[in-house]
Protein backbone atom coordinates (compact mmCIF):
# COMPACT_ATOMS: atom_id res chain seq x y z
CA UNK A 1 0.00 0.00 0.00
CA UNK A 2 1.31 3.50 -0.80
CA UNK A 3 2.56 5.77 1.94
CA UNK A 4 -0.09 8.16 3.20
CA UNK A 5 -2.94 5.92 2.07
CA UNK A 6 -5.26 4.97 4.93
CA UNK A 7 -5.38 1.25 5.57
CA UNK A 8 -8.85 -0.21 5.88
CA UNK A 9 -10.16 -1.05 9.33
CA UNK A 10 -12.71 -3.35 10.92
CA UNK A 11 -15.34 -1.85 13.23
CA UNK A 12 -17.63 -3.95 15.42
CA UNK A 13 -21.05 -3.02 16.77
CA UNK A 14 -19.95 -4.86 19.89
CA UNK A 15 -22.88 -4.60 22.30
CA UNK A 16 -24.81 -7.41 20.60
CA UNK A 17 -21.99 -9.20 18.80
CA UNK A 18 -21.66 -12.85 19.87
CA UNK A 19 -18.51 -13.65 21.85
CA UNK A 20 -17.48 -16.36 19.38
CA UNK A 21 -17.53 -13.81 16.54
CA UNK A 22 -15.39 -11.40 18.57
CA UNK A 23 -12.87 -14.21 19.12
CA UNK A 24 -12.71 -14.89 15.36
CA UNK A 25 -12.14 -11.17 14.80
CA UNK A 26 -9.36 -11.00 17.42
CA UNK A 27 -7.47 -13.81 15.70
CA UNK A 28 -8.00 -12.28 12.26
CA UNK A 29 -6.76 -8.84 13.38
CA UNK A 30 -3.56 -10.38 14.69
CA UNK A 31 -3.08 -12.62 11.67
CA UNK A 32 -3.43 -9.91 9.02
CA UNK A 33 -2.40 -6.95 11.19
CA UNK A 34 -5.54 -4.92 10.62
CA UNK A 35 -6.95 -2.38 13.09
CA UNK A 36 -10.02 -3.80 14.86
CA UNK A 37 -12.18 -1.42 16.90
CA UNK A 38 -15.03 -2.67 19.07
CA UNK A 39 -17.59 0.05 19.84
CA UNK A 40 -19.91 -0.46 22.81
CA UNK A 41 -21.72 1.46 25.51
CA UNK A 42 -20.04 -0.61 28.22
CA UNK A 43 -16.52 -1.61 29.09
CA UNK A 44 -15.22 -4.62 27.15
CA UNK A 45 -12.34 -6.99 27.74
CA UNK A 46 -10.17 -7.53 24.69
CA UNK A 47 -6.80 -9.23 24.29
CA UNK A 48 -3.74 -7.00 24.53
CA UNK A 49 -2.73 -6.22 20.97
CA UNK A 50 -1.54 -3.27 18.94
CA UNK A 51 -4.30 -4.15 16.46
CA UNK A 52 -7.29 -4.36 18.82
CA UNK A 53 -8.92 -1.49 20.66
CA UNK A 54 -12.23 -0.60 22.25
CA UNK A 55 -14.20 2.60 22.03
CA UNK A 56 -16.72 3.08 24.82
CA UNK A 57 -19.60 5.45 24.05
CA UNK A 58 -22.36 6.82 26.25
CA UNK A 59 -25.41 4.66 26.82
CA UNK A 60 -28.38 5.52 24.66
CA UNK A 61 -30.34 4.54 21.61
CA UNK A 62 -28.07 4.18 18.54
CA UNK A 63 -25.14 6.04 20.17
CA UNK A 64 -22.67 3.30 19.18
CA UNK A 65 -24.15 3.13 15.68
CA UNK A 66 -23.76 6.88 15.17
CA UNK A 67 -20.16 6.75 16.41
CA UNK A 68 -19.31 3.97 13.98
CA UNK A 69 -20.86 5.83 11.03
CA UNK A 70 -19.02 9.02 12.04
CA UNK A 71 -15.67 7.19 12.27
CA UNK A 72 -15.64 4.84 9.28
CA UNK A 73 -14.14 5.63 5.95
CA UNK A 74 -14.83 4.19 2.52
CA UNK A 75 -13.98 0.49 2.26
CA UNK A 76 -13.87 -0.07 6.04
CA UNK A 77 -15.72 -3.17 7.24
CA UNK A 78 -18.40 -3.01 9.93
CA UNK A 79 -19.60 -6.17 11.66
CA UNK A 80 -23.22 -5.69 12.71
CA UNK A 81 -26.62 -7.34 12.78
CA UNK A 82 -28.26 -3.89 12.92
CA UNK A 83 -29.94 -3.30 9.54
CA UNK A 84 -30.17 0.53 9.75
CA UNK A 85 -26.49 0.67 10.70
CA UNK A 86 -25.59 -1.62 7.80
CA UNK A 87 -27.54 0.68 5.44
CA UNK A 88 -25.71 3.77 6.74
CA UNK A 89 -22.34 2.01 6.36
CA UNK A 90 -23.10 1.07 2.75
CA UNK A 91 -24.33 4.62 2.04
CA UNK A 92 -20.94 5.89 3.26
CA UNK A 93 -19.01 3.49 0.99
CA UNK A 94 -18.17 0.90 3.63
CA UNK A 95 -18.94 -2.80 3.83
CA UNK A 96 -21.26 -4.41 6.36
CA UNK A 97 -21.03 -8.05 7.43
CA UNK A 98 -23.63 -9.76 9.57
CA UNK A 99 -22.32 -12.00 12.39
CA UNK A 100 -24.06 -14.88 10.59
CA UNK A 101 -21.80 -14.38 7.55
CA UNK A 102 -24.03 -12.36 5.22
CA UNK A 103 -22.27 -9.52 3.46
CA UNK A 104 -24.89 -6.85 2.93
CA UNK A 105 -25.21 -5.19 -0.45
CA UNK A 106 -27.17 -2.09 -1.31
CA UNK A 107 -30.08 -4.22 -2.56
CA UNK A 108 -30.09 -6.78 0.27
CA UNK A 109 -29.90 -4.13 2.97
CA UNK A 110 -32.84 -2.22 1.42
CA UNK A 111 -34.83 -5.46 1.29
CA UNK A 112 -33.96 -6.22 4.92
CA UNK A 113 -35.01 -2.70 5.96
CA UNK A 114 -38.40 -3.24 4.33
CA UNK A 115 -38.87 -6.61 6.05
CA UNK A 116 -37.73 -5.13 9.38
CA UNK A 117 -40.23 -2.26 9.09
CA UNK A 118 -43.03 -4.69 8.18
CA UNK A 119 -42.21 -6.93 11.16
CA UNK A 120 -42.19 -3.86 13.44
CA UNK A 121 -45.69 -3.02 12.19
CA UNK A 122 -46.86 -6.57 12.89
CA UNK A 123 -45.41 -6.50 16.40
CA UNK A 124 -47.04 -3.10 16.95
CA UNK A 125 -50.35 -4.68 16.02
CA UNK A 126 -49.82 -7.45 18.59
CA UNK A 127 -48.72 -10.22 16.24
CA UNK A 128 -46.02 -12.47 17.75
CA UNK A 129 -43.31 -12.79 15.11
CA UNK A 130 -40.54 -14.69 16.91
CA UNK A 131 -36.85 -13.92 16.78
CA UNK A 132 -33.79 -15.03 14.88
CA UNK A 133 -32.78 -18.67 14.82
CA UNK A 134 -30.22 -19.94 17.32
CA UNK A 135 -26.60 -19.04 16.59
CA UNK A 136 -24.63 -22.20 15.93
CA UNK A 137 -21.58 -23.74 14.27
CA UNK A 138 -22.93 -23.17 10.77
CA UNK A 139 -23.33 -19.44 11.34
CA UNK A 140 -19.90 -19.21 12.97
CA UNK A 141 -18.31 -20.98 9.99
CA UNK A 142 -20.21 -18.82 7.49
CA UNK A 143 -18.92 -15.70 9.26
CA UNK A 144 -15.32 -16.94 9.33
CA UNK A 145 -15.48 -17.82 5.62
CA UNK A 146 -16.97 -14.44 4.66
CA UNK A 147 -14.38 -12.59 6.76
CA UNK A 148 -11.54 -14.55 5.15
CA UNK A 149 -12.85 -13.67 1.67
CA UNK A 150 -12.91 -9.97 2.57
CA UNK A 151 -9.45 -10.02 4.15
CA UNK A 152 -8.02 -11.84 1.14
CA UNK A 153 -9.48 -9.17 -1.16
CA UNK A 154 -7.84 -6.50 1.01
CA UNK A 155 -4.46 -8.25 0.75
CA UNK A 156 -4.72 -8.24 -3.05
CA UNK A 157 -5.48 -4.50 -3.04
CA UNK A 158 -2.44 -3.65 -0.90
Amino acid sequence: MERGVKKVQIWVDADACPKVIKEILYRAAERVRVQLTLVANRSLWVPRSPYIRTLQVAAGFDVADKEIVDQIQADDLVVTADIPLAAAVIDKGGHALNPRGELYTESTVRERLSVRDFMDELRGAGVVTGGPSEFGKGERQAFANALDRILNQWKRIE
